[in-house]
């Protein structure tokens, strides 16, 4: 994956971010976090649109996070009718936060997963946990910053739009 163009996220002015591009953060930044993280939070939409929060295993390749759960679960059934998606990591100081859409993995993409998964847990899902799934979510807007000194270190990242699947 290229490396995306940094800008400042649109917040409200009151939040009193700098306007100019001093202190943007790399988008290693977020390679960093989002591959050393070892739980992730995935909102998903319910049918009726009330949110469904959850933390999860993953893995981040190629600037996407690989995620399994079982096919049943309430997040794999609500993202089957909404795979629009958010994902945040633990820390509220050194936050990273995605947006996207979230796909079933296959072929290739399991393969890597499951090798990365094994590696970074001990464990492999993808034909030895009856009924896993795995989901991709390509992010369409990262944001990430330090608390301590986020009027400098906001940053966005926006991606085209990811296709909704079939």
């Amino acid at each position: 994956m290229a490396e995306p163009q940094a800008a400042r996220p649109r917040f409200i002015k009151g939040y009193g971010i700098r306007e100019d591009r001093a202190g943007l953060l790399p988008w290693s930044y977020v390679d960093q976090r989002m591959s050393a993280s070892r739980n992730y939070w995935i909102a998903t939409t319910r049918p009726g649109g009330r949110p469904h929060a959850m933390p999860v295993w993953g893995v981040w390749l190629d600037g996407r996070l690989y995620f399994s759960t079982d096919h049943d679960s309430l997040k794999s059934r609500n993202l089957r009718g909404n795979p629009a998606v958010a994902v945040h990591l633990e820390s509220g100081d050194d936050v990273v936060i995605l947006e996207g859409a979230a796909q079933l993995a296959g072929g290739n993409d399991l393969t890597a997963f499951d090798d990365a998964y094994s590696a970074k847990y001990g464990i492999r899902v993808v034909g030895a946990i009856p009924g896993a799934v795995v989901y991709a979510v390509t992010p369409t807007l990262v944001l990430a910053w330090r608390e301590k000194d986020f009027t400098e270190s906001a940053t966005s990242w926006r991606f085209p739009q990811a296709p909704r699947p079939e």
